[in-house]
């Protein structure tokens, strides 16, 4: 059954150009070890919640844009064996050097997990 990863991040307004690039290039990196579709997402029309949202759920500041994006597998297996190549890819490989390609956003402010779908429309 396919997996999908989900991801929401608060990236500087600033930084809209920046971030796209970044994506096209790591994101290139998952294509390459058989993700089926990478999508990110630019907030559009993000509104403010009564309890919680998306601003809250990464402590967004007032300069910063939402991000959602995701990553489809074939599987939850394909995708463990993926990332686990990719662990060791850090190690080795430049793209990986944030020194070289900085992350145009506050990783730590990240939420992200592993999906399984229940339902899905073509």
């Amino acid at each position: 059954m396919a997996c999908v990863d989900g991801f929401v991040l608060a990236v500087p307004r600033e930084n809209k150009q920046k971030f796209i690039e970044h994506a096209q290039f790591m994101d290139s990196i998952f294509m390459d070890h058989g993700a089926l579709r990478v999508m990110e997402c630019w907030e559009d029309d993000v509104k403010t919640g009564v309890n919680t949202d998306f601003r809250r759920a990464v402590d967004a500041r007032d300069d910063e844009s939402i991000v959602f994006s995701w990553i489809e597998w074939p599987s939850r297996e394909f995708r463990e064996e993926a990332y686990r190549l990719m662990e060791d890819l850090m190690k080795t490989d430049e793209r990986f050097d944030a020194t070289k390609y900085p992350v145009p956003f506050d990783g730590a402010r990240m939420i992200y997990g592993g999906f399984a779908p229940v339902f899905s429309l073509p």
